[in-house]
């Protein structure tokens, strides 16, 4: 019931950059610990980056480093994603997602109760 509002996605050519928004509810968002995640069809619902609720610890997936960076400002109630050098295998879904019991990130889908709508990101070579 945790509403998560998403936002940005489009088509890209490669090389290119896109940035993702993801909005929820002050109440739900207050304390938690928020991620992003991506699912291509056919493949499983892949942890692509991490962020604490003070926004002082950051993780991401290892294919993810040096090109994506996550980021949150509290005060709007949203967090980011700036995905910068695309490729054609970034192609999928883009989903934001609420760990609502933490306020430290987590690598697991299991651990985020809530989840946005997603948003399509498409990259062209």
């Amino acid at each position: 019931q945790v509403p998560l509002v998403e936002s940005g996605g489009g088509l890209v050519q490669a090389g290119g950059s896109l940035r993702l928004s993801c909005a929820a509810s002050a109440r739900t968002f207050s304390g938690y610990a928020m991620g992003w995640f991506r699912q291509a069809p056919g493949k499983e619902r892949e942890f692509v980056a991490g962020i604490s609720w003070s926004g002082l610890s950051t993780s991401y997936a290892d294919s993810m480093k040096g090109r994506f960076t996550i980021s949150r400002d509290n005060a709007k109630n949203t967090i980011y994603l700036q995905m910068n050098s695309l490729k054609p295998e970034d192609t999928a879904v883009y989903y934001c997602a609420a760990r609502t019991t933490s306020a430290s990130a987590s690598p697991f889908v299991r651990d985020y109760p809530y989840w946005g709508q997603g948003t399509q990101v498409t990259v062209s070579s």
